[in-house]
């Protein structure tokens, strides 16, 4: 990556201008907190719009209720999964929240199941939702852009680097074509984090040189091993500790504060190092992730930033974002946002107590955009958020220096795109039930 001259007065400077046209890119104007979520747009496009969800868990769930709430004139047509029951009880959820309003219209002919049901969902709609594990999301992704379909995608957008390769090709491909992608990286919809980059934009703190990112939590749900299972339907239900599948939590879950880094500093990492292990979460039911991970991010304009993820019970918990500028801070947790000098004087402060939900303001955002003609464009900063999660993992299991350039072109692809029920599961247990796990100092990662 070129490196860059920070000089926080210069408005020509790329950091600047990075920030501020993410800024547009993601979200437009702030929203008013009294925001009408329905009907917001005006519409000069009144075509039924067709929606197919791909990935029918508990977030998939959340976001066709979503997108179906956010445009007066739209249907649910098409659903996919690998699996049946989850699909089916998807429906009913999404039936029961929608009520009466008619626009759940998925016939049991457009229900699809199994390894090969995205893509005749896709087949099928205007807007998909692909909200499958992130191991799947490249193909998906790429297939729908190949069919000229808007994206609603859930992050991130890829477990490794072939994955990334392929979703910034798509990405570029969605933008000459004028279709529009919209990346579940909320943050970019948020009016704290919206009013925060506002203050940045103004120069407010000065350029910032260094800060802290933290996504420390005691954990996420496990799914118990059933004896009728294959090990490829195991992984596959359990999805969330197995790296083709989920990435580890430093990816599925981190993300959102690394991206906010690179979107505050206005760059992406050039290189990370750093240190991670399992202590607490351990056996078959855990896979082969970690449950600590600490990484040292370095930034083109010599900025660092301090990353910390963590699953472990009873321990901080702290979901978080703080920045050290030339001449004061910004932290944003939750709802809010604060900007602070050196000698503790606040410069600004946002309370976001009545804000809109961010996660529905993205479903808006896009079918307003669709509607307008408009052209959101949040897969290539998907994508390079991604990899800078990527980075953080391949440092904590090799212990080494990884640098972007260089991982970008590795070939360690960790999802097959051509799975079938009767293929073996990507990664097989020991002897003893349990898995592989990196071992910093010997684990390759390229």
């Amino acid at each position: 990556m070129k490196k860059e001259e920070t000089k926080p007065d210069n408005s020509k400077n790329p950091r600047r201008d990075f920030v501020r046209n993410t800024a547009l890119f993601t979200g437009g104007a702030m929203l008013l907190p009294n925001l009408n979520m329905q009907g917001m747009f005006n519409s000069t496009n009144d075509k039924k719009l067709k929606i197919a969800l791909v990935g029918c868990g508990g977030r998939g769930t959340g976001a066709a209720v979503q997108a179906l709430n956010a445009d007066e004139n739209v249907e649910l047509v098409a659903m996919a999964d690998a699996f049946e029951d989850r699909l089916k009880d998807s429906l009913i959820n999404i039936s029961k929240e929608m009520g009466e309003t008619k626009k759940v219209n998925v016939k049991p002919e457009n229900q699809f199941v199994g390894f090969d049901a995205a893509q005749k969902a896709i087949d099928l709609a205007d807007v998909v939702i692909l909200a499958t594990p992130p191991g799947f999301r490249p193909q998906h992704f790429e297939y729908a852009i190949n069919n000229g379909k808007h994206v609603f995608m859930e992050k991130p957008v890829a477990v490794d680097a072939p994955g990334v390769r392929k979703v910034l090709a798509a990405a570029k491909k969605a933008k000459e074509n004028k279709l529009n992608v919209v990346v579940g990286l909320q943050r970019h919809y948020q009016d704290s984090y919206l009013a925060a980059i506002e203050q940045l934009k103004k120069d407010s703190i000065g350029a910032i040189v260094s800060g802290q990112v933290y996504w420390n939590s005691g954990g996420v749900w496990t799914r118990e091993r059933q004896p009728e299972q294959s090990e490829l339907e195991f992984q596959m239900r359990n999805w969330y500790y197995f790296n083709w599948l989920c990435g580890d939590h430093i990816l599925e879950q981190h993300i959102h504060n690394i991206d906010v880094a690179n979107w505050f500093i206005g760059e992406y990492p050039v290189s990370a190092q750093g240190m991670g292990g399992r202590e607490v979460r351990k056996g078959p039911n855990h896979g082969e992730i970690f449950d600590h991970h600490f990484v040292e991010y370095t930034y083109p304009s010599g900025a660092v930033i301090a990353s910390q993820c963590r699953h472990q019970p009873e321990t901080m918990s702290r979901v978080s974002e703080f920045f050290q500028g030339t001449k004061g801070t910004v932290s944003t947790e939750g709802d809010n946002a604060t900007l602070k000098d050196y000698s503790g004087k606040t410069l600004f402060e946002h309370r976001g107590k009545d804000d809109p939900n961010p996660y529905a303001v993205e479903h808006v955002k896009l079918f307003e955009s669709i509607r307008n003609g408009g052209v959101l464009a949040d897969g290539e900063n998907g994508a390079k958020s991604t990899m800078s999660a990527i980075i953080g993992r391949m440092a904590t299991y090799s212990g080494k220096v990884i640098n972007w350039d260089e991982a970008m072109q590795s070939t360690h692809d960790l999802a097959p795109d051509d799975l079938t029920w009767d293929s073996p599961a990507p990664v097989q247990p020991l002897a003893d039930g349990e898995y592989k796990i990196p071992v910093p100092g010997e684990t390759e990662v390229m």
